[in-house]
């Protein structure tokens, strides 16, 4: 478990920082918010990067931060292990010495995966005879991500460290990541921009805005709330767990179970069983009063209208459609609600479109 309660001001009339929050045991943990709300801020601090103004920051009970009590102990006592945006890998030395780097900084008796675990995890035992220049920016911050492992970490603390990466390199390095955190079982706090990142990555996410936190709870609880700025994003929607039940191969189809009913969605690789994550978006959810026929939308879905709340625009609502336990988000129309006669309670159908499921994440 780790607390953090952190107060900080740039200068007399600069940024000023008022945050507090706490990680579970394990799982990831997402700082998430524009540039300059804070993120990096409070890593810098988690980290001994940092001394703020008053604060205080205990790890499993043990007290890091204390600024009351004149406790601040160094960053290389604190054993968080931090990646940042570039991989800061020592440019003289091999993949393997790099790694080895890591875990020679480890504490005598500190318990944590071996060499050869983690350059598995990882992918990189092609790599470990080369320089840091001959790899491409994703193999390097699979590079530093085992360095920091190796170091045997209690935290680890990951400053956008895709942000550098191209799409394609972005889209390489992810399916690691969530490799790293299902095997390790560490907590993870991971500042990010990237809505995509949250998707395939978070479990809880902190929500910042101009030094202070707007929200934290599960991304899934969150992502389902209009009150909040995500909601202002055109990639907007609800975060929906499911599980991949069949595969239809002539079809190019794949159905997915979520707690309310069943999706298809285009074929997917991952084997039956397998639980994903989707992003249902908004903007790509359409109501029906009556149950429509006749149409190549393959996902039709009863539904109970709940909650009609505004939408980032002064002509635009969201509607809460309620499909058994689990909720999603249409984006509408005022005009829509009003030829349509849309009132919370009344029976209605949700219409997703198999095409529109993008964001698939493993879990």
């Amino acid at each position: 478990m780790l607390d953090v309660a952190l107060r900080h001001r740039f200068g007399r009339d600069g940024f000023a920082l008022d945050a507090a929050f706490r990680l579970p045991e394990a799982g990831v943990t997402a700082l998430f918010g524009p540039s300059g709300c804070g993120k990096s801020t409070i890593l810098a601090a988690v980290a001994g990067l940092l001394r703020p103004d008053r604060g205080r920051v205990a790890l499993e009970g043990t007290v890091l931060l204390d600024t009351a009590r004149g406790v601040d102990l160094p960053p290389e006592r604190r054993r968080c292990g931090v990646v940042f945006q570039d991989a800061r890998l020592f440019p003289h030395l091999s993949i393997e010495t790099n790694l080895r780097y890591g875990l020679r900084r480890a504490p005598a008796g500190a318990e944590g995966p071996g060499f050869e675990e983690v350059v598995d995890l990882l992918g990189i035992a092609p790599l470990l005879a080369r320089r840091p220049a001959g790899l491409s920016g994703g193999e390097r911050q699979r590079v530093a991500l085992g360095r920091a492992l190796l170091a045997r970490p209690r935290l680890l603390l990951m400053d956008e460290p895709l942000a550098a990466l191209d799409a394609a390199r972005r889209a390489e390095v992810l399916p690691f990541l969530a490799r790293l955190r299902d095997a390790t079982r560490l907590p993870i706090l991971y500042v990010t921009h990237a809505l995509e990142e949250v998707d395939a990555l978070a479990d809880r996410l902190v929500l910042l805005r101009d030094g202070r936190v707007l929200a934290e709870g599960a991304v899934e609880d969150l992502s389902a709330r209009t009150d909040l700025p995500l909601a202002a994003r055109r990639d907007a929607g609800v975060l929906l767990p499911c599980t991949v039940a069949a595969h239809d191969l002539a079809g190019g189809l794949t159905r997915l179970e979520f707690a309310g009913g069943t999706l298809v969605a285009t074929s997917r690789p991952e084997p039956l069983g397998t639980r994903l994550r989707i992003r249902i978006r908004a903007r790509d959810v359409a109501v029906a009063t009556e149950e429509p026929r006749g149409l190549s939308t393959r996902n039709i879905l009863p539904a109970t209208l709940g909650q009609i709340s505004p939408g980032s625009g002064p002509q635009e609502r969201f509607l809460h459609l309620s499909i058994g336990p689990s909720i999603v988000l249409a984006r509408v129309t005022q005009d829509s609600v009003s030829r349509l006669g849309l009132v919370p309670g009344m029976p209605v159908w949700a219409l997703l479109k198999a095409v529109t499921f993008d964001h698939l994440g493993g879990r």
